[in-house]
């Protein structure tokens, strides 16, 4: 039976409380979690180890990283529509005129008459509107509530939760749960199969999982030579802090590293809010000499990634090879006691306002530096029990459920089809650094940064936030889904948490409504619900510069799933390409890098045609190798010339081949950048 409890509860003695639906966490995906519950008519109760809802959302997370903004739908899209509003009224503008703003981030409204869009928000807003949830839905909150993690903090019976106890004492029994934290703390105390860190790319025949020594992306590396030992040159002098002495490990294997954490900062350089950085207790100026060589390299892209707020603040993130994250200090966390996830979040705290400090006051670093970061610091009217600083860290990843379905980098990158869509995504395949070492040539480097494009949005299977039957039957996972690490990087946005949320809510209801097993549960119904309340599961926005490498005729190779030696990076920056973008070797030829594509074929003699995208810092004279059964025959490719087929392809001949055929493309001499995208062997008659 329901016990009577306000929607703003907070435990004072050991009590038990029951709901249809129990939801642990207090990040945005529990909020649209608990919403859903109440519309669909069942009792909630909303078990939040923290005391501000929101998590990263509400959090300094005010940039929305949102990918394609029309894969948001319900609930998701709802709170996007809530921030418009709020800014459409004169009295949100405290110290920039709207009019100077504009329309920054912003979307039309979806209906004549309706809201319109803002993805873009200052911390406080969100928690606002979070709360105005809450209290709309009189959602009962229980705050400050961490579960008992030890043996009896979860019961269950026949493979079912029955209930799960808080260190307080409390109880809380509910008929279904649903894991809505960063941590997936009540998955792992269930007893679910779950992973942490970078499965081997072996593992789901992925490229972009597991170690990506060699693998440079973004501008989160040190673009030039940079000496990691205390006395430069000098290894037994010692290294430098923020580096390790480990080594890599090979490219493509797996480990047990996570991508670094950091705090979303909101800053202003509105005088009459700003504070002052402050100076950290445990503040250790040599943390930063690295930091120093750094500048000395001529770096000054520190402001790269603030960006731009309501009234004059930001949203910060980590930008450069070394900034806010504070990599490789997080590898215990998942895992890690309460009391050792403290000791983690307080190390990066005093990191990051560390440098922030550094940057403005030390005299080592350069005047212009000092002078442009000292104009800004923290709001006073942003988190305003937290002395300005973010009351959320940036938890990237944790740990990631192994449920009955695991989404990859095949269905973010279309090439593999996603089954039962419960939402989506569409965001870059993402990861921050993981770990900071020393390269063979004795420099310091940073690894672990990817950036993949996705060619359109993509499904997320239901299956992706379900354990598997023999485990769990009444237990939803939104956050840490089932998804290899790559994949995760891609769906780990604040936007898709609370679609995930909504969804799994909706499967809670139904499965109570039907009495079946979550397992059970027929994805028709859940579909039908789902698209009446307005979630996007499927998007047709294909686009003419972007083929489907699963779409086109005889067999397609993409680079993707190419092999390459020396130095090669990603773009999309000029069209037409397949699936996700292409490769291209920065116009550097030391080393003599090459691409090369292996097909399995039924022997026969097949066309082979390459794409690329043209333009004018390509090179002339591109050679390609084609290795088949009578040999090698190489050729000449120009990649500044528009390709004849269609204008993406270019026949390089045809040839008779065995069970494989081999296309190398190389970069020896050549005279502009050199593309590598996708090879087509087409079967002739």
């Amino acid at each position: 039976m329901l016990c009577c409890f306000s929607y703003t509860a907070a435990s004072t003695a050991a009590d038990d409380h029951s709901a249809d639906v129990v939801i642990y966490g207090g990040t945005s995906a529990a909020v649209t979690t608990a919403v859903q519950v109440k519309r669909m008519g069942k009792s909630v109760v909303v078990v939040s180890p923290d005391e501000h809802l929101g998590g990263l959302t509400s959090g300094g997370l005010g940039w929305t990283d949102s990918g394609n903004k029309a894969a948001i739908g319900g609930i998701s899209r709802e709170f996007y529509q809530r921030v418009w509003k709020h800014y459409q009224s004169s009295d949100a503008w405290t110290w920039q005129p709207q009019s100077e703003f504009g329309n920054r981030n912003q979307g039309k409204p979806d209906t004549v008459g309706g809201p319109g869009t803002m993805w873009v928000f200052e911390p406080h807003v969100a928690e606002d509107i979070f709360e105005d949830f809450v209290t709309e839905y009189q959602i009962p909150v229980f705050r400050d509530e961490w579960l008992d993690r030890q043996a009896g903090g979860v019961t269950l019976e026949n493979g079912r939760i029955i209930s799960i106890r808080t260190l307080s004492g409390d109880t809380f029994r509910g008929r279904m749960f649903v894991d809505a934290t960063y941590e997936g703390d009540l998955m792992a105390a269930a007893g679910v199969s779950y992973h942490v860190g970078r499965e081997a790319n072996s593992v789901y025949d992925e490229t972009w999982n597991g170690i990506q020594v060699g693998v440079l992306h973004h501008t989160h590396w040190f673009q030039k030579p940079t000496d990691p030992y205390v006395k430069p040159g000098v290894p037994s002098s010692g290294v430098l802090p923020l580096i390790s002495t480990e080594p890599p490990g090979t490219k493509g294997e797996g480990d047990k590293r996570i991508q670094a954490y950091c705090f979303r900062m909101c800053l202003t350089n509105v005088p009459e809010n700003r504070v002052p950085f402050p100076k950290p207790e445990g503040y250790d100026a040599g943390q930063y000499e690295l930091l120093l060589r750094v500048f000395d390299n001529g770096w000054r892209e520190m402001f790269r990634k603030f960006d731009p707020m309501p009234n004059y603040k930001t949203d910060t993130n980590n930008h450069g090879p070394l900034s806010t994250d504070y990599i490789g200090m997080n590898y215990d966390y998942p895992n890690g006691s309460y009391e050792r996830r403290r000791e983690i979040i307080r190390a990066h705290e005093v990191y990051q306002k560390g440098y922030m400090y550094f940057m403005a006051n030390d005299p080592r670093v350069p005047e212009d530096v000092r002078s442009a970061v000292s104009e800004w610091g923290l709001p006073k009217d942003e988190f305003t029990d937290n002395g300005g600083w973010p009351h959320q860290i940036y938890v990237r990843e944790a740990r990631r459920l192994i449920g009955e379905y695991v989404m990859t980098e095949h269905h973010c990158l279309d090439t593999k089809e996603t089954p039962d869509s419960i939402g989506m995504g569409s965001y870059t395949l993402d990861s921050h650094n993981v770990q900071r070492y020393i390269t063979p040539e004795g420099h310091v480097q940073n690894e672990g940064d990817i950036g993949v494009k996705t060619p359109r949005p993509y499904k997320i299977a239901y299956g992706s936030i379900v354990p598997k039957t023999e485990e769990c039957q009444n237990l939803l996972v939104p956050v840490c889904v089932s998804s290899s690490h790559i994949a995760f990087g891609s769906i780990r946005m604040e936007p898709v948490f609370m679609i995930l949320g909504q969804s799994a809510a909706t499967a809670a209801c139904l499965a109570l409504d039907k009495d079946v097993t979550v397992n059970e549960l027929p994805y028709a119904d859940l579909r039908k619900r789902l698209a009446a309340d307005g979630q996007v599961l499927e998007l047709d926005v294909s686009a003419s510069y972007q083929l489907a490498a699963k779409k086109l005729p005889g067999i397609v190779i993409d680079d993707r799933m190419a092999e390459y030696t020396g130095s090669w990076q990603t773009s999309s920056a000029n069209r037409p390409y397949v699936d996700s973008g292409y490769r291209h070797n920065g116009n550097v030829q030391t080393g003599n890098p090459t691409a090369t594509y292996t097909a399995t074929l039924k022997p026969g003699r097949y066309e082979v045609r390459l794409t690329y995208p043209p333009n004018a810092n390509r090179a002339t004279n591109v050679p390609v190798a084609v290795t088949h059964t009578e040999g090698t025959t190489r050729t000449v490719i120009n990649q500044r010339v528009k390709p004849p087929i269609d204008g993406t392809f270019v026949s390089v001949g045809t040839f008779t081949f065995g069970q494989s055929g081999k296309v190398t493309i190389g970069t020896t001499d050549t005279d502009g950048h050199v593309i590598a995208d996708a090879v087509q062997f087409l079967p002739q008659e």
